[in-house]
């Protein structure tokens, strides 16, 4: 968009209406801001590294089909990147077709993979027969109804407020499998200097096993495991030189600037070939990590003192 200034334009899935947009609506620094309608994630996460764009909203995970690949083998293989936040979306769906259409007519439906997957045990009890077209956004499937030019589907799964952007009918409502499913965004900036610990945190990273060798996944859990770091998340994604070589998309409880995340960091850092580390950032649902006994931060740092005064010649005091 012309005149945008890249210090304050905001990325996202478009076109207009879509789930990404109305994460993008709960960050209030974005509010009166340019915002760039995007297709796909690694064009937002380009818009990022290039200065087009301050930050990137992205879907990263829905708590239907988990992790949503694109995103993390994007996260893993752009660098300069850093998560400074995470917003949750509630999630549900309706079919639409042209005017005039009803149910009995649909035979070819164009959703979102995502979307269809979410929906799928609705669509196999009320169009058993029915075949799949893939689209970029669940909104561009509703549009490409009214262009003659982007096949041949006769409905499309999309966002329920569709209708107020295109001249549709809804021939069912509601249709997601999970009345309770959500997806989780998270806004994406360059990397920059991590922010305080709120004591609602949460922390991204990739890891790298070092080989593929028994113990040696063992090893990397033991890391949070001895350290009393709950992992919220934790998925494989094939690094892709060969097979059998993994890395791991991590969300865990905590800040690095906690003793105990930090620590757990060291220690992945000592045996992984590569740990990435995606950012410390408040969780969505603002709830307090707690912590006590001996993985509270003091016992970190007294811990620390003692061993600094053992080399100092200081006596032992236990």
């Amino acid at each position: 968009m012309p005149g945008e200034n890249s210090d304050e334009t905001y990325s996202y899935l478009g076109p207009a209406g879509t789930f990404t947009e109305a994460a993008l609506e709960q960050v209030a620094e974005a509010a009166g801001k340019p915002w760039r309608a995007v297709n796909n994630v690694g064009e937002a996460l380009d818009d990022v590294v290039s200065g087009r764009s301050f930050a990137a909203m992205i879907a990263i995970e829905n708590s239907v089909e988990g992790g949503v690949s694109a995103t993390q083998d994007a996260l893993a293989n752009i660098q300069g990147l850093r998560i400074i936040g995470e917003y949750l979306v509630p999630v549900n769906f309706v079919l639409v077709g042209r005017r005039g259409t009803t149910l009995a007519d649909v035979t070819v439906v164009n959703a979102h993979p995502v979307a269809y997957a979410q929906c799928h045990r609705w669509l196999e009890r009320n169009l058993p027969h029915h075949g799949h077209i893939p689209a970029t956004s669940n909104v561009t499937a509703a549009a490409n109804l009214l262009d003659d030019s982007a096949g041949y589907a006769d409905a499309a799964i999309a966002p329920p407020g569709i209708t107020a952007h295109h001249d549709l009918d809804i021939l069912a409502s509601g249709i997601g499998d999970n009345p309770n499913a959500v997806t989780r965004f998270v806004l994406v900036g360059r990397t920059a200097a991590t922010p305080p610990a709120t004591g609602a945190d949460k922390t991204s990273i990739i890891v790298e096993l070092s080989s593929d060798e028994p113990g040696s996944l063992l090893d990397m859990l033991e890391q949070f495991a001895t350290r009393g770091v709950n992992l919220s998340l934790i998925e494989s994604r094939p690094i892709g030189d060969t097979l059998g070589r993994y890395r791991f998309v991590i969300d865990l409880d905590g800040h690095i600037r906690d003793e105990r995340v930090a620590d757990a960091l060291l220690g992945l850092k000592r045996f992984s070939p590569n740990v990435i580390f995606l950012g410390s950032y408040p969780r969505a649902d603002r709830v307090t990590t707690k912590v006590g006994g001996r993985y509270d931060n003091a016992v970190f740092v007294d811990a620390r003192d003692w061993l600094r005064g053992l080399i100092g010649g200081e006596p032992d005091h236990g």
